[in-house]
């Protein structure tokens, strides 16, 4: 984490940020993980700060220098069955991926937004279909995690 600490200031964006002026630095500390998919709480956490660092509206920095942090919890990820092919074999899947994300102002002392069951999902082919690849878990699983990171940064920095 301490390597993308410092590129906070290199992205630039030009969506419209609706935040509290006082609120112009953020701590993303690592996910807790209470699933069983291994670095699932690293990959998570590297997507947000990814997010934050390349919208740039609240800088990426340590929890004791933030103005805001924010705390989420890996609960729950599936991957299954989604459709079947003419000869009843499994041909695409979904990824499911569960969390529970507080957004914390740490100099008002209060919670902006908490979402306990966050839920953002990706369906992928094992087979080549027209207009798509063949895929893999590991493909699905790096798509839902991007959703959750544009959700947790939307709502962090538009949800206002």
């Amino acid at each position: 984490m301490a390597s993308l600490l410092g590129v906070g200031s290199c992205g630039y964006t030009t969506s419209p940020a609706l935040l509290p002026s006082h609120l112009k630095t953020v701590a993303i500390p690592v996910f807790e993980n209470a699933t069983t998919e291994y670095t699932l709480e690293q990959d998570v956490t590297n997507a947000v700060i990814d997010r934050f660092v390349k919208d740039n509206h609240l800088r990426v920095v340590d929890e004791r220098s933030a103005n805001a942090v924010i705390h989420g919890k890996l609960t729950g990820y599936k991957n299954a069955v989604f459709g079947f092919s003419a000869a009843n074999r499994a041909q695409e899947y979904r990824v499911t991926l569960t969390c529970s994300v507080v957004f914390k102002d740490l100099v008002k002392n209060r919670e902006i937004w908490n979402e306990p069951a966050l839920v953002k999902t990706a369906n992928y082919f094992v087979v080549d279909v027209p207009g798509d690849s063949a895929r893999t878990e590991l493909d699905g699983r790096k798509e839902a995690i991007t959703k959750i990171a544009d959700e947790i940064l939307t709502r962090s920095v538009e949800g206002w």
